[in-house]
């Protein structure tokens, strides 16, 4: 039996592409990138190569291009330095960002004498713009910094970067993003979009674990946070994962150069399961925005609270098909989903994230709905 795999947003296989591209770094490219030999002038090469072409397809310039060990150091970063360099006093976020993001507010709330503000949230999880403009409107001149991620890691729901962004240009707040979602999902257009700083990790692209990037603006006056040496312009102590960094660059190149096909085949997939989950299962609903608006990779399914949802992802690994029921983060923890919790407190039955790649097919969804029909005892429906 072939093994179904719906649980991309947590990581994604390897393009075999991108190991191709790693391979040759491996074996022949040790040098330490910063030795003055021709060892570590080769291996500088390739780390530059790889910076230009991600400030290539995310129209920036290779200088704000920081690489980093993947989405949680660039977040800690951010928010860290930020207070520490750049006077920050007031952290605005949401109760179901990324725990990279809300687990360091709360700590720096409580040991950096920083108010964080939690903005209200809409029933589908975007943030209440009225609500964020009262807090930046109460917090103008005394040092805002706004984190608010770009698409939900388990819900999947979208933000408008540019409204916001131009929310916080208005007040004069500094605006962070993760966009660990949708970094190769989605084009990004740094030069005109109004964001101070944004993350990447590019195993959720079918990239390599354990890199990723921090954007941060030009002029930002952000301070390394990992002290060492002088690498990555002197904004990142620690040699840098060579190979890692290559499959990146590699990992975005062919993110982007096919990305139309690969929204309109993911986003079919979602849509088809959605249809075919509603048509199939009684009492099945969905959490978060549900609009074509939202991230085209994930769809959070509430299965009905009947007795069968309780073993639903176990039941599912039993029968070859990897899920979630949350985020990937959190998966070692007896807690349950802090962004669920948030949303929909009063809210009972199984909640299990699918999210899709470019290698899902139609008849692994397929298999994975017949699958569901078959826990739940139910019938298919008729063609």
């Amino acid at each position: 039996m072939n093994r179904i795999y719906l649980d991309n947003a947590a990581t994604t296989p390897l393009a075999s592409e991108v190991f191709e591209a790693m391979v040759p770094v491996l074996r022949e490219q040790f040098g330490n990138p910063s030795s003055i030999h021709a060892f570590g002038r080769q291996t500088r090469a390739v780390v530059e190569r790889a910076r230009r072409k991600v400030a290539e397809l995310l129209h920036c310039t290779p200088g704000e291009i920081i690489f980093t060990s993947g989405g949680t150091e660039a977040d800690n970063m951010v928010l860290h330095s930020c207070v520490r360099d750049l006077g920050v006093k007031h952290i605005i976020t949401s109760a179901i960002e990324h725990h990279a993001v809300e687990l360091t507010a709360t700590r720096i709330g409580e040991q950096a004498g920083v108010l964080v503000h939690w903005v209200r949230l809409e029933p589908d999880g975007k943030p209440d713009v009225s609500h964020l403009r009262e807090l930046l409107a109460r917090t103008r001149g005394q040092g805002v910094l706004v984190s608010l991620m770009h698409a939900n890691n388990e819900i999947g729901t979208r933000i408008d970067l540019d409204g916001i962004g131009a929310l916080c240009r208005e007040h004069g707040a500094l605006f962070h993003s993760d966009t660990v979602q949708t970094m190769g999902h989605y084009a990004f257009d740094l030069s005109t979009l109004p964001v101070d700083f944004i993350t990447c990790a590019a195993h959720k692209f079918h990239g390599p674990k354990g890199v990723g990037f921090l954007y941060m603006r030009s002029g930002a006056g952000l301070k390394p946070m990992i002290l060492g040496g002088s690498q990555e312009r002197n904004m990142r102590g620690g040699t840098e994962n060579i190979a890692g960094i290559v499959g990146l660059a590699k990992a975005m190149e062919l993110a982007y150069s096919h990305l139309k096909d690969h929204q309109d085949h993911v986003s079919g997939l979602k849509e088809h399961m959605r249809r075919r989950l509603i048509d199939s299962i009684p009492g099945v609903a969905f959490n978060g925005d549900t609009s074509t608006e939202a991230l085209y990779t994930v769809l959070n399914v509430r299965f009905p609270d009947d007795g069968k949802a309780e073993m639903l992802i176990y039941n599912l690994d039993i029968e070859g098909i990897a899920c979630s029921g949350g985020s990937a983060c959190s998966s070692g923890s007896n807690k349950g989903s802090h962004v669920l919790a948030a949303l929909y407190p009063d809210v009972t039955g199984a909640n299990i994230r699918f999210s899709f790649s470019r290698y899902t097919t139609r008849e692994e969804v397929d298999r994975t709905v017949d699958t569901l029909i078959r826990i739940f005892q139910l019938e298919p429906a008729q063609a």
